[in-house]
C-alpha cells in the first residue's frame, strides 16, 4: 500500500512541533489521556443510549505502559475506537477553517506556546515532540477489524489492516492504543515517577481510572536487582470533580480540572460552581480563562462547555449550551432531569436544558457584575482580575447587548468603553455620574482605532464644552450600540425607605457624534447672518463634489479643523458599510457622507472671493479627502488627492 500524505496544514503543524516547540513537552501525555477519555465518554454514552451497543462488555479504563530498554511508552483505552476512515480523518487531516490562521499565529509569535496546540484540538500531534515514530492500533466498537496507523511525522503515514489473530494487532476488543517510540528528549518520561507526576497534575480528575503498569524491582544487599515483578497501580482519583461537595475541594483541585478539560496551561481567571436542587436538579462548573480562546472570533469556534446527564457524557460540540457571546466560558453542565438517550436535535428544543441554560447565563452575568462591583473598592488583586476580564471579553459581552434582550439591563452595566474624560475603562453608569448640568444624552464616537478616534475633529466642540465622549473602537460597536438606543438606570429613591421606598427609572439617549443631528445639544446658536454669508461657499463646494457627498453643511461642531464628515441619521457609517461588505454583503449601496465645513476657517473663507472652478474643485476635494483620512477611512483615489494637494501647494 502506497504511503499517504498528510494534509498540507498537518505538515506545517508537525514541522513547527518537531522543530520549534520545546517548552512544556510533558503536555503530550495530557493530550493523549484526554483523547482516551473522550473515546471512553463516547462509548459510555452509546452503551446507555443505543441498543446496538448495549451488549458490549464495557468497563472503561485507560492504561499506560512504558519500556525503558525498548524506549517505548503506550497509552491505551477501550473506548469507541477508530476504523480506517476515522484514522485518516482524525490523524491525517485538520478539517477546520481556522487552521491556517492558527498556524500563522503559532509560527509568527507563539512558537514556544505549546498551550495553543491543545486549545486548537490537535493535541495528538504534540506526541511528536517526544517520539521519533508513532503507531496507533485501533478497532471501532461494533466492528471486527483492527487497523494500524503509523508515521514518523515527516514522510506521511501508513494505514494497514491487521488480520485476525495477528499478534501485532495488540488488541482483540474495541479501543485504541497509541505506541510512542521515544526520541532522546522523550526518554525522561519512560519512568514511573514522571508519568505519575504528570497524571496527578494534569489528569487526576479524568472521570475514568488510569492505570500504570511498571516493573517493581527487589534489590540485594549489594544493590543489584534480585527479582522483578510486574505491577499495575491506579494513579488518578477518577471521580467527577464537579459532583463533589465544594468544601472538600481545594483551589488546586479546581485549577487542575480546568487544565484537563480546557487544555490550557494557565490557571483560570476564576470559576463558578453551582448545584441546583428543587424543581430542577443539575450541577454546573464554569471557568473563565485568563486569555480569550484562540478561535473566539472564528465562525467554527469550538464550544467550551460539555453536557453530561447523570455523569454520562452527552456532547461537547453543541453551540446551543451557551449563547454565542459567552462562547469563551469553559466547563460542565450535568443534569439529573434529561433522558440519557436525548438526541442533539431534541436538546435544542428541550425545556429542561433551556431553563438550565437561562439560569446559568444569569448566574454567570451576576458573577461578572459582582466582580465589577468589587473592583471599585477592592484591592489590587481584584482590580487586576477585573481589568484582565474586561480586556479579554468586553467585545463578546457587547455582542450580548445585540443578541440577549432578556439580560440587556445587566449587560449594559457590564460592558466598558474608553473615554475622553478618564483613563482606562469606563461604564455607562460611570458616564452618567459625571454628567454636568442639563445634559440629556450620552455621546459616543465609533470608527477606526482608538488613537484615530481621539484625534477626530468631530470632538472639538465637545471638548470645548467639556462634554465627555465615549470612544468605541471595536468594529461591532457601529452595529451594537445603535440597537441599544438608550441607557436605562433604575435606582431606589433616597427619600424613602422600607415599605414606602420608591423605584426611580431614568434613561439617556445614546448619540453618535459622527452622525448628523448629534450637535443639537452643543448650545451653539445659529448665526443667521454668518450662515447667509457662507452659503455661496457651501454651494460652490457642493457643486464641485457632486455625487461624492450626500450634502454639504455649515458645521456647529468644528473649532480648529476646516472640515469633517458625518453620516446621515438613517445611513450606516462608511466604516460600517465597509465592514458589512467584508462580511459578504456585496449588494451594500455606496454610502455617501455629509461634509461639514468650518465657516471661520481660512481655507473655507478663501473660497468666498474666487470663481476659479478648478481651484474650488481642488480645495473641495482636499477638504473631503482629509476629513475621510482623519477618520481612518481609505481613499478610493489617493493619487487624485495628492495631485490636488500639490496644485494647491504650488499656487
Amino acid at each position: 500500500m502506497a504511503q499517504r500524505q498528510f494534509q498540507t496544514e498537518v505538515n506545517q503543524l508537525l514541522h513547527l512541533i518537531i522543530h520549534s516547540l520545546y517548552s512544556n513537552r510533558e503536555i503530550f501525555l495530557r493530550e493523549l489521556v484526554s483523547n482516551a477519555s473522550d473515546a471512553l465518554d463516547k462509548l459510555k454514552y452509546l452503551t446507555v443510549a443505543e441498543d446496538t451497543y448495549k451488549s458490549i462488555s464495557f468497563e472503561p479504563r485507560i492504561d499506560i505502559c512504558f519500556d525503558k530498554d525498548a524506549k517505548t511508552l503506550s497509552v491505551s483505552d477501550n473506548g469507541i475506537g477508530m476504523n480506517e476512515a476515522d484514522l485518516v480523518e482524525s490523524l491525517g487531516t485538520i478539517a477546520r477553517s481556522g487552521t491556517r490562521a492558527f498556524l500563522e499565529k503559532l509560527s509568527a509569535d507563539a512558537q514556544k506556546d505549546s498551550n495553543l496546540i491543545g486549545q486548537f484540538g490537535v493535541g495528538f500531534y504534540s506526541a511528536f515532540m517526544v517520539a521519533e515514530k508513532i503507531e496507533v492500533t485501533s478497532r471501532k466498537a461494533g466492528e471486527d477489524t483492527t487497523f494500524l496507523w503509523s508515521s514518523n511525522g515527516q514522510d506521511g503515514y501508513d494505514v494497514v489492516r491487521l488480520e485476525t489473530g495477528d499478534k501485532t494487532a495488540g488488541r482483540d476488543t474495541q479501543g485504541t492504543t497509541v505506541l510512542l517510540y521515544l526520541n532522546e528528549e522523550g526518554l525522561e518520561y519512560a519512568n514511573r515517577w514522571s508519568i505519575e507526576d504528570i497524571i496527578k497534575r494534569y489528569s487526576n480528575h479524568v472521570a475514568f481510572p488510569i492505570y500504570l503498569t511498571y516493573d517493581e524491582n527487589e534489590y540485594d544487599d549489594k544493590g543489584k536487582v534480585k527479582s522483578s515483578k510486574n505491577k499495575t497501580d491506579k494513579i488518578n482519583s477518577g471521580a467527577a470533580l464537579w459532583r463533589r461537595v465544594k468544601s472538600e475541594l481545594t483551589e488546586n483541585d479546581y485549577h487542575d480540572f480546568y487544565k484537563q478539560i480546557s487544555h490550557d496551561s494557565d490557571d483560570p481567571l476564576f470559576y463558578v460552581h453551582t448545584r441546583a436542587e428543587g424543581t430542577l436538579e443539575y450541577t454546573t462548573l464554569f471557568y473563565i480563562p485568563k486569555k480569550a480562546p484562540f478561535d473566539l472570533y472564528n465562525v467554527d469556534y469550538k464550544p467550551g462547555v460539555k453536557l453530561y446527564v447523570k455523569r454520562v457524557f452527552i456532547t461537547d460540540d453543541d453551540k446551543e449550551l451557551m449563547p454565542t457571546y459567552l462562547r469563551f466560558v469553559r466547563g460542565i453542565i450535568d443534569s439529573e432531569d434529561l433522558p440519557l438517550n436525548v438526541s442533539r436535535e431534541i436538546l435544542q428544543q428541550n425545556k429542561v436544558l433551556i431553563n438550565i441554560k437561562n439560569a446559568s447565563v444569569k448566574k454567570l452575568l451576576g458573577e461578572f457584575k459582582a466582580l465589577a462591583d468589587k473592583a471599585l473598592s477592592g484591592g489590587e488583586e481584584v482590580k487586576e482580575k477585573w481589568e484582565t476580564f474586561i480586556t479579554q471579553f468586553n467585545r463578546p459581552l457587547k455582542e450580548g447587548l445585540y443578541q440577549d434582550y432578556a439580560n440587556r439591563d445587566t449587560l449594559q452595566d457590564l460592558v466598558r468603553f474608553k473615554s475622553t474624560a478618564v483613563e482606562g475603562w469606563t461604564g455607562l453608569a460611570d458616564y452618567v455620574s459625571r454628567m454636568k448640568g442639563d445634559q440629556k444624552s450620552i455621546y459616543y464616537i465609533t470608527g477606526g482605532d482608538e488613537k484615530t478616534l481621539r484625534a477626530s475633529p468631530l470632538l472639538e466642540a465637545y471638548r470645548a464644552k467639556d462634554i465627555e465622549v465615549l470612544i468605541m473602537a471595536d468594529e461591532i460597536d457601529d452595529i451594537v450600540i445603535p440597537s441599544l438606543h438608550s441607557y436605562h438606570q433604575t435606582t431606589d429613591s433616597p427619600e424613602k425607605s422600607g415599605a414606602d421606598s420608591k423605584t426611580e427609572s431614568r434613561s439617556w439617549e445614546l448619540k453618535a457624534v459622527n452622525r448628523a443631528g448629534a450637535d443639537e445639544e452643543l448650545g451653539e446658536k445659529k448665526d443667521r447672518a454668518a450662515e447667509k454669508e457662507i452659503k455661496p461657499v457651501i454651494e460652490k463646494i457642493k457643486k464641485a463634489l457632486g455625487d461624492r457627498v450626500k450634502e454639504v453643511k455649515l458645521s456647529r461642531r468644528l473649532h480648529d479643523s476646516p472640515s469633517c464628515i458625518v453620516a446621515d441619521e438613517n445611513d450606516p457609517t462608511i466604516q460600517m458599510a465597509q465592514m458589512l461588505r467584508a462580511m459578504g454583503q456585496t449588494e451594500m449601496p455606496d454610502v455617501k457622507p455629509i461634509l461639514e465645513v468650518n465657516g471661520d476657517h481660512p481655507i473655507v473663507v478663501s473660497l468666498k472671493n474666487t470663481e476659479d472652478e478648478g481651484h474650488i474643485a481642488d480645495v473641495a476635494g482636499v477638504l473631503l479627502d482629509q476629513a475621510l483620512l482623519v477618520e481612518g477611512i481609505k481613499l478610493k483615489d489617493p493619487a487624485d488627492f495628492v495631485k490636488r494637494l500639490n496644485r494647491l501647494l504650488a499656487s
